[in-house]
């Protein structure tokens, strides 16, 4: 009889076999020893989802940490509802659209459709579920797979989603809109089922992004048809940027219009830039005064167990990897002084821009050299790859506890490029520090270290409009943390953006938030 030790291994070994295939979701048949299962669950390293359902986990994870359900929460549904339905289901018009749109945020129910559906929810943990709609699905040629998921055709689900996700999800729906083409993939549709209303509002949602071709092609198709049409704007805001009709990125318009969103909205909470100094050398000065304070607190929120002694240590000469053993093996002192040498060169490119050369350029160019910086230490003893210091990922990354699912590699590559030269055309030094910390991690371009580049980038934005260095304190994490989600998840920036100029305001009056422990 195998030992209970031996029950464990055996357990792991199949566990780890259907995680090496990608599987977001385990059905009980794929682990059928009852006892197996009841092994990885009470050690943390299976968490049941729904009855007979169950999902891998980390059993570093603690109570209510929602880090597994939300990273394989897209595969984890594809392959229940497969398992439950067959091909016959596809997500709601709405849903396909977000998805279209490159939105993967997860959704707090899910709703999707089947011939076979029972108009009830299925409850799945953290307060999500599934909403199994009962009704036909649309003809085949109106559907297709996308990321294992089905769903609605981009002309398919902008024909029919709701006229409430142009107020509440207008970023989203803005993009969906600027990937079409001509108004031929909207109209056999539209002319075929007489669609009239929704003609209508599609038209004034075309031309609400200066899409007025398409509009006028729509109106004049539906009346050449004999229909009574009238167009309608389902958007409370006019548009105030042009979406080029050769850009078929979603991420590309999606950023824009994020940008475009938002930007206001920062320039009315921040007191006007001072503008660049013109004493460089008493603002680097401020800059060092300022590393040990937030060397501390940016890698405290980043959960390194660090001191202000460690970071006086590895900021001086007393770190060696070749002397001290300890340093050479540790996380935290390896995050510690890469932090240090990263600050270096992030100083480096405040001094470009203190001599007026543009900063979201000397962003775009320095920026890798930053990364570089930050994990060097840890490349050097051998924690991590050299590899690892290449630049942007190669696989799909996830947050921690958060909702918003970044963007897919080739999303990611296609929105550096625009983000950078957003922050490039930005007049506002404001708007260049809030979002361009916000859309850096919205974006999530590296495998790690997101937070403490997005907050190098801030600051090097601040001190193209004169504003001082300003810290993050580890003790308003909580606070930070929620209002990044609040924007990445419902594109609402007010309170980062608040959050954000209350630090500046009190670092520009002395009497900066975050303070350094005493050594």
């Amino acid at each position: 009889m195998a030992t209970p030790t031996e029950k464990f291994v055996a357990a792991l070994k199949r566990l780890k076999k259907l995680q090496d295939k990608g599987i977001g979701g385990i059905y009980f048949s794929e682990i059928p020893q009852r006892e197996y299962r009841e092994i990885l669950v009470q050690n943390g390293f299976l968490k049941e989802v729904s009855k007979g359902w169950y999902i891998p986990s980390n059993p570093a994870e603690s109570e209510g940490d929602t880090t597994s359900w939300y990273s394989c929460y897209w595969d984890f549904c594809a392959k229940y509802l497969n398992h439950k339905y067959k091909h016959l289901w596809c997500l709601s018009a709405d849903q396909s659209l977000l998805a279209h749109a490159g939105n993967y945020t997860v959704p707090a129910q899910l709703i999707v459709k089947s011939p076979q559906g029972n108009n009830t929810p299925t409850a799945f943990p953290h307060y999500t579920s599934m909403f199994n709609l009962k009704g036909e699905l649309p003809e085949a040629e109106h559907l297709q797979l996308v990321n294992g998921l089905r769903m609605y055709n981009l002309a398919t689900a902008l024909i029919y989603s709701s006229v409430g996700l142009y107020v509440k999800n207008p970023v989203d729906v803005r993009t969906a809109l600027s990937l079409i083409k001509d108004a031929s993939e909207l109209l056999p549709i539209l002319l075929e089922n007489g669609h009239t209303t929704i003609a209508g509002r599609l038209a004034g949602a075309f031309r609400n992004i200066k899409r007025d071709k398409i509009a006028d092609q729509i109106m004049a198709a539906m009346k050449q048809a004999g229909y009574d049409i009238r167009e309608e704007d389902p958007f409370v805001a006019k548009l105030g940027i042009d979406l080029s009709p050769r850009e078929r990125s979603a991420a590309v318009n999606r950023i824009k219009l994020i940008w475009q969103q938002m930007r206001q909205i920062v320039i009315d909470d921040f007191a006007p830039a001072p503008g660049i100094v013109e004493d460089k050398e008493a603002y680097i000065a401020n800059v060092n005064e300022a590393y040990l304070t937030d060397a501390y607190h940016s890698l405290s929120i980043e959960r390194y167990k660090v001191s202000a002694a460690l970071i006086e240590r590895v900021s001086s000469g007393l770190w060696d990897k070749n002397i001290n053993s300890e340093d050479s093996q540790h996380k935290d002192a390896m995050a510690a002084r890469g932090y240090y040498q990263a600050f270096g060169v992030v100083k480096q490119s405040i001094i470009k821009v203190l001599n007026h050369t543009n900063a979201g350029t000397t962003a775009d160019f320095d920026h890798g050299e930053w990364y570089r910086q930050l994990f060097d230490p840890s490349v050097a003893t051998g924690i991590l790859k050299i590899s690892d210091l290449a630049g942007y990922r190669n696989s799909q990354v996830y947050i921690g506890g958060s909702k918003h699912v970044p963007l897919s590699v080739d999303a990611m590559r296609d929105a550096m490029p625009i983000f950078f030269e957003l922050l490039a055309n930005e007049p506002e030094a404001a708007v260049r520090a809030v979002l361009g910390h916000f859309v850096f991690v919205f974006i999530h371009p590296y495998m790690d270290g997101n937070g403490r580049m997005a907050r190098f980038l801030m600051n090097v934005m601040l001190a193209s409009g004169g504003y001082p260095w300003t810290v993050i304190p580890v003790e308003k994490r909580s606070e930070y943390m929620k209002a990044l989600e609040q924007a990445s998840v419902t594109f609402d920036i007010s309170a980062f953006s608040k959050f954000i100029a209350y630090l500046v305001s009190e670092a520009m009056n002395g009497r900066p938030v975050a303070v350094l422990p005493k050594l």
